[in-house]
């Protein structure tokens, strides 16, 4: 079968309904939300959308309360062969060079936000589909495009949509990167509150009043803000926070009114999966207060953070450094710095263990940090399926026939729809050398990518389910 050549005789339809599906704003907004619509009305636009398309080309659709369905290709058995995609995009944010929803097209890739993630691989998978239906190629197990509306956020519409509906014996999430995405890591959300401590007798002459950093687990903070409040000393604090910006090269800025100093400081952003890819605000301006007679409370909320996160984004300070031959090392990120004068001061942090370690003795050790206890704890289990399984061995032999290269297999710490199947894997679209411009300004996908990965697809589609 040649499947490029499929894929080529149905170029400009698969260009044109990408196109009108990425012109749907389809971002959660829990604002317009409705019974039918729980992740607002973008959102529910984009999943109606896709099930209209399904239902024209003759598949059966379903959908399921508004959080989820699916577009079925029906074969002769019972078993499911899954692919796991959504609708849902992030905010589009600033800077675009052109209308993150106008889907322009500039030096053959197609500019907007979900072109990569997730919009552009749905609907290769989908005609990939379509290639395996058109052809009335003989097909034993079934096959089910899932459609997911809260990837981005919570995955509600994941867990909704398996309470009523059957879990697929194997499938594939075509959202993530090529060759083949077998093993992702444990994923913890965690908040540790500092207990009240008693200052009454407090002599420092500086009062920590507010330290802010970072907004979510999953990113490593890129600004930290810290308020001061003091009779005096204010004044040779400005010489002293310039000082240490110079030291350490830092951006940072310094302000004073009344009794009152701000000092502020610029990170490098990066996602949770590799801390050190990011230089981490927060960190850097406790580095800084660090130095400073502060208050009993705000020194030991501060000493915290210096000595159980500072310059150690593998968890060694904390006793829970481990890696594996499979998935590599844990990753620590200090995500969320939140503190207030008259308030205890709250850490949220987010971990990424390997598939072959285990959640209990993490969330021990950081329960027993000094002066803290646990506030919040969720744990995404590791996920990994076995390099021999059929399921594997099936698309390294797809891809290597379709590219000529090398079917080798990834581990990552990031998480994909794939670990919603007991055996499920994350595979493509982000071929090999290719920048990741997935929740980035100007986020594109070349039209040849698009193109090639319908073909791995829709040959994938059919060994997995003939």
């Amino acid at each position: 079968m040649d499947w490029k050549n499929e894929v080529e005789k149905r170029k400009e339809d698969i260009i044109k309904d990408t196109q009108a599906f990425l012109k749907i704003k389809s971002v959660l907004d829990e604002e317009s939300q409705t019974h039918n619509a729980p992740f607002g009305v973008g959102i529910n636009e984009a999943f109606l959308h896709l099930l209209e398309l399904g239902e024209t080309a003759g598949f059966t659709v379903k959908n399921v309360d508004g959080y989820g369905g699916h577009i079925e290709l029906p074969g002769t058995g019972d078993e499911i062969v899954g692919i796991l995609c959504h609708v849902d995009v992030v905010p589009e944010g600033d800077g675009w060079t052109s209308d993150p929803y106008k889907a322009e097209i500039r030096d053959g890739k197609i500019f907007a936000r979900g072109a990569m993630d997730d919009k552009g691989p749905t609907i290769a998978a989908f005609y990939a589909m379509k290639i395996v239906k058109d052809l009335k190629l003989p097909l034993e197990k079934n096959v089910r495009m899932i459609i997911g509306t809260d990837e981005e956020s919570e995955w509600r519409c994941v867990d909704h949509y398996f309470k009523h509906e059957k879990m697929p014996e194997l499938g594939f999430a075509p959202d993530a990167d090529f060759p083949i995405i077998h093993a992702e890591k444990g994923i913890i959300d965690l908040t540790i509150k500092q207990k009240v401590l008693s200052d009454k007798n407090n002599q420092s002459s500086l009062i920590l009043s507010s330290f802010q950093a970072g907004r979510r687990y999953n990113m490593v903070p890129d600004f930290a803000e810290a308020t001061l409040i003091g009779e005096k000393q204010l004044l040779e604090l400005k010489e002293i926070f310039g000082d240490f910006l110079e030291k350490n090269q830092i951006k940072g800025q310094f302000e004073i009114e009344n009794q009152t100093a701000k000092f502020s400081i610029e990170g490098v952003s990066a996602h949770a999966m590799e801390p050190n890819n990011g230089k981490n605000a927060g960190i850097m301006l406790a580095g800084f207060l660090h130095k400073l007679e502060l208050d009993q409370k705000a020194r030991h909320y501060i000493n915290t953070i210096i000595e159980n996160f500072e310059g150690d984004t593998r968890g060694n300070k904390l006793n829970i450094a481990f890696r594996d031959d499979i998935s590599g090392e844990l990753t620590l990120n200090l995500g969320i710095i939140s503190y207030q004068e008259d308030q205890p001061g709250q850490l949220g942090i987010n971990i990424r263990y390997p598939v072959t370690g285990n959640s209990e003795p993490i969330k021990e050790s950081l329960a027993n940090i000094n002066g803290f206890e646990l506030h919040s704890f969720g744990d995404s289990k590791p996920h990994h399926v076995e390099k021999n399984h059929p399921l594997i061995q099936t698309l390294q032999k797809v891809y290597e026939q379709q590219t000529g290269e090398k079917a080798d297999l990834i581990a990552i710490g990031g998480g994909t729809y794939a670990r919603s199947l007991e055996n499920g894997v994350a595979f493509g679209p982000l071929f090999p050398g290719r920048p990741d411009v997935a929740h980035q300004k100007d986020e594109y996908i070349h039209i040849k990518d698009l193109l090639k990965a319908t073909a791995i697809y829709a040959q994938a589609i059919y060994e997995l389910a003939k």
